[in-house]
């Protein structure tokens, strides 16, 4: 019987598959640009087949996950004002399955009440624009943007000088979620706190 692969390992072959495409072992030679001579001499021929390259192996990963039930899931820990938090998040790299969905939005009320509890009085802000510039909202509107939405994320970095804590709020599938590749079935808003008087970099 062939072994199975596990979430870790899909992981790290997806990882390493990456970089072996961006240094340029693998080449997808039938991807070609978008046609368009104007846009064309901008774009690098081989940049573009390094990319497919990745996409098409990436593709087929997902199918294996599909196909053997394996997961997305991974565990990630965030500590913020001395609190901590561990939480599920599909990998940006892997698909969610039905019963990871299952887990991502049962996990969203525990991840928006850590998030409330490490924000107070810091300055919010909605990501507008495809993340272009952000607007100023209100504790309130974060709660009517998580009530629209099936399941959160969240991630931080900085320090005590400058603290970003960011929320992802999502629906639909989370690997179609980020950048509007899913739209409108899948999508994210993000809401990043920052301390007061301080706007976000991120």
């Amino acid at each position: 019987m062939s072994k199975i692969y596990s979430t870790q390992e899909l992981i790290k072959i997806l990882a390493d598959e990456r970089r072996a495409c961006m240094n340029g072992q693998r080449l997808n030679l039938a991807a070609s640009a978008s046609g368009n001579p104007v846009l064309d001499q901008f774009l690098k021929p081989d940049g573009i087949q390094k990319f497919s390259a990745y996409q098409n192996f990436q593709a087929a990963v997902h199918q294996y996950q599909r196909q053997h039930q394996i997961s997305g899931i991974v565990w990630r820990h965030i500590c913020v004002k001395e609190q901590t938090l561990d939480y599920p998040t599909v990998d940006e790299h892997l698909v969610a399955l039905p019963s990871d969905l299952e887990i991502i939005i049962a996990a969203k009320a525990s991840i928006i009440a850590f998030w409330r509890m490490v924000t107070v009085g810091m300055d919010l802000y909605l990501s507008i624009r495809n993340g272009r510039d952000y607007q100023q909202i209100m504790p309130e509107e974060v709660s009517a943007i998580a009530s629209r939405t099936e399941w959160t994320s969240i991630s931080g970095h900085g320090n005590s000088s400058f603290l970003e804590i960011i929320l992802q709020l999502g629906w639909g599938k989370p690997e179609e979620a980020s950048y509007k590749r899913g739209w409108p079935d899948s999508g994210s808003e993000y809401i990043h706190a920052v301390n007061p008087g301080k706007r976000p970099i991120c």
